[in-house]
């Protein structure tokens, strides 16, 4: 065997010339072994040694058992519900809490008056219930246009901003389907329905792929929305001044209508949100952004509805 000084390889490089494996073998450093830990060294015919303090993996310890690793593979994958991911799931508990808080408030004021009048016993504690309905529409109103404004401008989402627009939307609600019920007797039930056979059409056929947005609808769609918020501003002010009503009679059916048609487009726009966030794994928080904005599309096409529906009782 030739010796370590004679190798070529021995002569001329440094790394092996030092090594002691290299020298002990005569010229030839033995190949290391796999997984050998580190300053231990394999004798040859002998068993591999392990490191002190070396820890085998625990599938070499026998810490799985086959039924174990059975369960394992068999366990079903994580959901976006388990991973903080917004879901079909989440967004309804978020859609049915928001709506339910709005009902329950508005209830409890339209039932107001009746509660009053039974407590005080007189027509004079029935004017007191309309007067409290009157000050929770006002208290209402300016609320859940203040809460809209927070969550635009919040910069992460919150179930209680949204949960607080419900309590102010019900005040709002409430007033307003008492003093129309008050006038127009069985209204706010027709409104109801009217309601839920608009919005359920538009999410059936939604889910059908049967309606969809698009970038020249939706440029449409807010041209019409400025124009209609400008109208009702005038209208506003021509009403509080005691000049006239511009919401009544054929024109004030036609805007109405008008009404309607832009809130539809704006819940297909919704759906379409609350579609996007789930199939692009949304935080689960945003849920609750689109439970707020379903809120306020549904309660203005309830509005609306109720409106149109008084016209045709005048007439």
């Amino acid at each position: 065997m030739p010796s370590r000084k004679g190798h070529p390889v021995a002569r001329n490089n440094a790394i092996l010339n030092n090594s002691p494996a290299f020298r002990n073998s005569g010229g030839y450093a033995p190949a290391p072994e796999y997984n050998q830990a580190p300053g231990t060294q394999q004798q040859w015919g002998q068993p591999q040694q392990q490191a002190p303090g070396y820890q085998a993996p625990q599938s070499q310890q026998g810490g799985y058992s086959p039924a174990d690793l059975e369960a394992m593979y068999n366990r079903p994958a994580a959901t976006g519900f388990d991973t903080g991911r917004m879901t079909w799931r989440n967004t309804m508990n978020a859609i049915t809490a928001t709506f339910g808080v709005i009902i329950a408030v508005a209830f409890v004021i339209m039932m107001l008056p009746t509660v009053t009048a039974l407590v005080m016993g007189t027509e004079e504690g029935r004017q007191i219930g309309f007067a409290f309905a009157s000050i929770a529409a006002i208290v209402g109103a300016i609320g859940s246009f203040v809460t809209v404004l927070v969550n635009a401008f919040k910069k992460t989402p919150s179930m209680w901003v949204t949960l607080a627009y419900a309590v102010f939307e019900g005040l709002l609600l409430g007033g307003i389907s008492l003093f129309f019920e008050t006038v127009y007797p069985g209204i706010v039930l027709q409104a109801v329905i009217g309601t839920l056979a608009v919005a359920g059409s538009i999410t059936v056929l939604f889910r059908m792929g049967k309606l969809r947005t698009s970038p020249k609808l939706t440029k449409m769609f807010f041209i019409a929305f400025g124009a209609y918020f400008v109208f009702t501003l005038v209208n506003l002010v021509l009403v509080l001044l005691g000049v006239t009503d511009l919401r009544t009679g054929m024109l004030g059916i036609v805007i109405g209508l008008v009404a309607v048609a832009l809130a539809s487009y704006s819940l297909v726009m919704d759906l379409e949100v609350i579609r996007n966030g789930v199939d692009s794994g949304a935080p689960k928080a945003y849920a609750w952004t689109a439970a707020l904005g379903l809120a306020v599309t549904v309660v203005w096409m309830y509005t609306e509805i109720l409106r149109i529906l008084a016209i045709f009782r005048d007439n």
